[in-house]
């Protein structure tokens, strides 16, 4: 779309118009649900929020305590990409929470809208798992691994941590890390106050409001009244959803059913044990 279409729509008489991509829930696969926020799930909303000539703008909803960081740099990557190729300008609005993976999706808009009770920040890496070892022990179970390489079980829970094994990990965590730094520092620019940098960059969160002040967010503002005062009262919003069979929605995929129809227990276990990650993630910011 090229600078003038919108005075053209004006002229005439074509209400501007808005696409909204919902970003709600965690970034990565969840199990078999496959609930959570991929490229390949977004990208057939991605390109047909920023490709037909008539839009205006892009608004991004953010609502995500974060999770894969693969997925949140390939999502942001093909918003950029889109917003370059298509020129539309891409506003984002964080709802609940913008945090870790989230905000590296919020970053990916011109401009960051939050209310002022959001979530925002967190811009970290972090592991987290269960040791099992103990356990096993006192239930008589003997582990079994045999590997060809003496690193092939890095971290398992069922084994006590490695000092080298912990050093690997926290190695590979610094470089994640210093990779959402520079998105964010590339993104936000000189909107971010120096002096609190320290602070911004090594995983606190704050409130939308206090995010404003710390140049994590442009200002407060809700999408429909922010978008209406910007391009005119009689702008309209076209919302643009996942489309999810019923039985990939419960976790009954054809791939997870066994031979001659058998109910997919395992692909239940886990989803149960993604619902639980995906409670824990939500919890730590308060949600």
């Amino acid at each position: 779309m090229s600078w003038y279409d919108p005075i053209i729509d004006r002229v005439r008489g074509r209400p501007p118009i808005v696409s909204v991509v919902p970003l709600r829930g965690v970034i990565g696969n969840l199990g078999p649900m496959n609930r959570g926020l991929t490229i390949d799930a977004l990208a057939p909303l991605l390109e047909a929020a920023f490709r037909p000539r008539s839009v205006t703008a892009v608004a991004l909803v953010v609502n995500s305590p974060g999770g894969s960081p693969v997925q949140s740099e390939l999502i942001a990557g093909r918003i950029r990409d889109l917003a370059a190729e298509c020129d539309k300008p891409v506003v984002a609005f964080v709802e609940d929470v913008a945090a870790s993976g989230g905000y590296w999706l919020a970053c990916a808009a011109d401009e960051v809208r939050v209310t002022g009770t959001s979530i925002i920040g967190s811009i970290e890496v972090i592991s987290s798992g269960f040791g099992f070892q103990e356990a096993i022990g006192k239930l008589g179970i003997e582990r079994r691994v045999h590997t060809a390489g003496s690193r092939k079980a890095l971290l398992d829970p069922f084994q006590s941590e490695r000092p080298d094994d912990v050093a690997h990990l926290k190695a590979i965590q610094a470089e994640m890390h210093e990779r959402f730094i520079s998105w964010v520092r590339s993104r936000r620019g000189d909107l971010l106050k120096v002096d609190d940098e320290p602070e911004l960059l090594e995983g606190k969160f704050w409130t939308g409001a206090r995010g404003v002040a710390l140049g994590l967010a442009d200002g407060e503002g809700e999408l429909r009244r922010t978008l209406r005062e910007r391009y005119g009262a009689r702008t309209r919003f076209r919302v643009l959803k996942r489309k999810q069979g019923l039985a990939r929605r419960f976790g009954l995929a054809q791939s997870e059913w066994g031979s001659a129809g058998e109910l997919p227990f395992a692909g239940w276990a886990d989803g149960l044990i993604a619902a639980v990650e995906e409670r824990a993630l939500w919890s730590r910011f308060g949600l």
